[in-house]
């Protein structure tokens, strides 16, 4: 059985939005886009790797899904055969949603559910980026094994968070280093006892 595992960047007081582009995600007048490249490291990639493993699929929420791969798809390289070539799974609560890109399923109805059943059936880990509404729909039913965290050392003040206001969950830390632009990769898993 595979692992659902969250890999996001996020700042001190919990910012998930747009860390990768300026234009990546404006909701609600965030103008801040783009604040994770300036502390770019090749260790935050290798962690990212390490985690995947050989075998894994992406679980989605559908802007993440369509914000992330029309940008890379644009950019072209190695992330983007990457991407088009990796098994994906879109959650969205529009049951007549477009998929643009090769290798795309999706998922509606009771997302957890059908989630569960991903994990049971498949060897691969699934890997979720971005997709904190799919984050916030999977944590009430216990699915997620492990948040693989890239903290950076800033605080926004605004913006969309990971955790919404009264989400409760317990995590460990199974491990953490920090790179040399001062951002900690933590491994967090669920704190069960």
């Amino acid at each position: 059985m595979g692992k659902v595992i969250v890999m996001n960047h996020v700042t001190l007081d919990g910012v998930m939005q747009a860390p990768g582009r300026t234009d990546e995600d404006t909701r609600d007048g965030f103008e801040h886009g783009g604040w994770a490249v300036l502390r770019s490291d090749e260790s935050i990639p290798e962690a990212m790797g390490e985690r995947m493993g050989h075998s894994h699929a992406f679980l989605f929420g559908r802007r993440t899904y369509e914000q992330l791969l029309s940008s890379w798809n644009d950019q072209g390289g190695p992330f983007k055969d990457a991407l088009n070539s990796t098994q994906k799974y879109v959650a969205s609560a529009n049951p007549s949603a477009r998929l643009d890109w090769p290798n795309s399923t999706l998922l509606g109805g009771d997302v957890p559910a059908a989630v569960a059943e991903l994990k049971r059936e498949s060897e691969d880990n699934l890997v979720i980026m971005g997709s904190g509404v799919l984050i916030a729909s999977l944590l009430p039913a216990g699915i997620i094994d492990e948040y693989l965290l890239m903290i950076h050392p800033l605080v926004l003040g605004s913006g969309h968070r990971m955790f919404d206001a009264g989400t409760r969950v317990s995590l460990r830390l199974a491990d953490s280093r920090p790179t040399a632009t001062g951002v900690l990769i933590a491994r967090y898993v669920p704190d069960r006892s």
